[in-house]
């Protein structure tokens, strides 16, 4: 990591700044399984509070670790009492049946470029380009990962170097070339940033 550091400060002496800013990197992983993604399809569009409080209820319904079995053992009507909305809820269910039927094994991830993981991930409902970038991210541990749309990511380039209103993803882009190979790092320094006061 401290490698990954260095690049970073000498790249951009801006995201050099937040470095010293935010302090040490801490990013927290999750394992590259089922129930991770089932996670981050909970978490889309949700406060933390309130998505948190609707997963502990999935885990209480389908015990731990969750399986695509104890998913597909739950009905629709379960899950929506659970809190999950009716997109949720089938997009949950899709991963499920499309991981029982061998469509997605999350055992081959790890040796998937990103490129194939994406275009494995995004056949199922729900799941989209920001989704499988948090798993990359966050449970596959790749390390130059740059989720452009990314709005926390958008506005802390903004912030960051000044800006007039949120960065354009293609700013983001354009701007993180000089990040790579560890865009993940930089991402991660700039979410933090946002919690910094100046």
């Amino acid at each position: 990591m401290r490698k990954a550091i260095q690049h970073l400060r000498l790249a951009d002496p801006v995201l050099a700044t937040i470095i010293e800013q935010v302090g040490p990197f801490r990013m927290t992983y999750t394992d590259p399984v089922f129930g991770s993604l089932v996670r981050s399809i909970v978490y889309q569009q949700l406060s933390g509070k309130a998505a948190a409080t609707i997963f502990g209820r999935l885990l209480a319904a389908t015990g731990q670790p969750i399986t695509p079995g104890a998913i597909l053992r739950l009905s629709f009507d379960d899950m929506r009492a659970i809190g999950l909305s009716k997109q949720k809820a089938t997009y949950i269910q899709d991963l499920a049946a499309k991981t029982a039927a061998g469509e997605v094994v999350f055992e081959h991830f790890a040796r998937m470029t990103n490129d194939q993981v994406l275009d494995r991930l995004t056949t199922v409902k729900g799941i989209g380009i920001w989704t499988v970038q948090m798993f990359l991210m966050f449970s596959l541990r790749r390390p130059d990962v740059l989720p452009c749309g990314d709005l926390g990511i958008r506005n802390a380039v903004q912030k960051a170097y000044g800006l007039r209103e949120p960065a354009t993803p293609a700013l983001v882009e354009e701007i993180g070339e000089r990040w790579r190979p560890y865009c993940s790092v930089a991402s991660w320094y700039l979410w933090r940033s946002l919690e910094v006061r100046t």
